[in-house]
């Protein structure tokens, strides 16, 4: 075993793990981050990891030889060689001189791996006052009942022929946003249901896909969704309607939760924060 527990849950002001992500609370565990280490470099996805559903192999991996564990700091380098490359270091600790001895370790493994970007991921807990970044949210479904918010919300494959192929124009122009990622998915069956809202016979705003997979312990979670609102048309509600219709569906085919990743002060963001999600913690990554 790598890690000491008693060094590093302390330094766990957010649950990320390198190269998972957000993980339930309840879910967190030294287990968790030495199964990432046995995995570096296998090119295979571990069984809970939320990318294993798009195939393929995992690309980003953990540097365990660079590696730095100390009872005040823990610092986990990670590389992918997607586009140019990247290094990110995933800086744990307390004190604010952790990011720059983060950055001084991911500008020496970029040299050393021969990439082009380095960065250093700084993990901040809740009660952040003026955070930047990312907000990590939960949604808890054992919190209340989520009804259909009904609307023109329905799944994409339910919507008449001429609506669907719409999708395509959509997906483009929302490609930003993932959209065309997913809609290649789509295309040949590889994804769950995707919500579609639906204004004057074209597609306007899409969640999906809609996916319920066990987490590291076997709690059924509703997996992240690519969630975009054509911008001429936000304002009349279509996304609250998108998101309300997509917890309904995820609560009907048993999630027990679902993790959010929202820009903080952005719309996915202030629509979460209203619906009652529960804030934990922040995730700030910056080029160094």
């Amino acid at each position: 075993m790598f890690f000491r527990w008693d060094w590093l849950r302390p330094q766990l002001t957010v649950p990320i793990v390198p190269t998972l992500g957000p993980v339930h609370p309840d879910a967190l565990s030294v287990g968790l981050f030495e199964d990432v280490l046995r995995a570096a470099g296998t090119g295979d996805f571990l069984p809970y990891d939320k990318d294993r559903r798009w195939g393929g192999e995992k690309d980003e991996k953990v540097l365990r030889e660079d590696m730095i564990h100390r009872p005040e700091r823990t610092l986990i380098p990670t590389l992918t060689r997607r586009g140019r490359g990247t290094v990110k270091v995933f800086a744990y600790g307390l004190r604010d001189s952790v990011v720059e001895e983060a950055a001084e370790l991911a500008v020496k493994l970029a040299a050393v791996h021969d990439v082009v970007n380095a960065r250093v991921v700084r993990l901040l807990g809740p009660g952040t006052a003026h955070p930047q970044g990312t907000r990590i949210q939960m949604k808890d479904f054992a919190d209340g009942p989520c009804p259909d918010p009904g609307g023109p919300v329905r799944p994409v494959t339910a919507w008449p022929t001429a609506v669907q192929e719409t999708f395509a124009l959509f997906a483009e122009a929302m490609t930003g946003d993932g959209l065309a990622f997913l809609h290649t998915r789509m295309q040949v069956g590889r994804c769950g249901p995707v919500l579609a809202a639906v204004v004057e016979e074209r597609i306007v705003g899409a969640i999906g896909p809609m996916e319920v997979l066990p987490d590291a312990i076997g709690r059924p979670r509703l997996m992240p969704q690519y969630f975009a609102v054509l911008p001429e048309v936000r304002g009349q509600g279509l996304g609250r309607v998108l998101w309300r219709a997509a917890m309904h569906w995820g609560q009907s085919h048993g999630a027990a939760y679902q993790l959010l990743q929202t820009e903080v002060d952005g719309p996915s963001d202030r629509l979460c924060q209203a619906e009652g999600l529960t804030s934990l913690g922040f995730s700030h990554t910056a080029p160094v």
